[in-house]
């Protein structure tokens, strides 16, 4: 079945009217003393959208829901719906922008940024962050553009290997695969180069973020990683 991004709305809505749903965020209420003052989800929620609601007591609320997102229970699922709820204007930015820049069916894109806004919830280091809206929508909308850009790549590099066009195949590693035995691996086909063609085709950077990281200016990055393309190209047809 296909859910549009108005219908994951309005199942979160449904879901934090539920009897079950109100058992949780009582849980979560008491476990966190800066949400004793908000006798319900809605009061809570209408209190993190308020503008005129102080940025720095928003932080504090939200990394109680965090915190407590991150158990496997009840109050676990309460907690991170609400998270969702508070940062819904914010997602619903990435969504349009998602949406504008064709990164994929609607559909499709709507599922993304909503399983990597649960991911970014769910795994969220508060040691390392400041501000925890901004933080979660920045690396969600990072991550949905890097993901749709790793897939071209992806696809334009089975286009450049195709068997019937170049007569012979690339094998292309494990996601899983760690990174040292990857180097390792494009090394040996690449020579330096290796690092700047994993950021690019595995990490889903775009050619001038990975040459900047290597103090390259973009057109060089373009060349090498062209360069490097071409031997991995070449030691295809080699081995066909």
């Amino acid at each position: 079945m296909s859910f549009t991004w108005h219908d994951f709305h309005g199942n979160l809505m449904h879901s934090s009217s539920t009897l079950n749903f109100q058992r949780g965020f009582a849980t979560v209420r008491c476990s966190h003393r800066e949400l004793t003052r908000f006798a319900d989800p809605a009061a809570l929620l209408d209190h993190l959208h308020r503008g005129d609601a102080p940025s720095d007591r928003k932080n504090v609320i939200l990394a109680g829901l965090i915190e407590s997102a991150k158990s496997n229970d009840r109050a676990g699922d309460c907690a991170l719906t609400i998270m969702l709820l508070a940062l819904w204007p914010g997602l619903d930015g990435v969504f349009r922008r998602s949406r504008a820049r064709r990164l994929g069916h609607t559909d499709e894109v709507a599922s993304e940024i909503l399983a990597r806004a649960t991911a970014a919830v769910r795994n969220l280091d508060l040691t390392k962050v400041n501000w925890i809206a901004a933080t979660i929508l920045k690396n969600v909308e990072r991550d949905v553009l890097r993901a749709h850009n790793r897939e071209n790549l992806r696809q334009q590099q089975h286009d450049e290997f195709d068997a019937d066009i170049h007569g012979g195949s690339i094998e292309v590693a494990d996601e899983d695969t760690p990174p040292e035995k990857l180097i390792a691996e494009l090394t040996c086909l690449t020579g330096t180069d290796a690092r700047l063609v994993i950021r690019v085709v595995v990490e889903g950077c775009t050619q001038a973020e990975a040459g900047k990281e290597i103090g390259l200016s973009e057109p060089a990055a373009r060349k090498r990683f062209q360069r490097a393309l071409k031997r991995l190209r070449d030691h295809a047809e080699q081995k066909s």
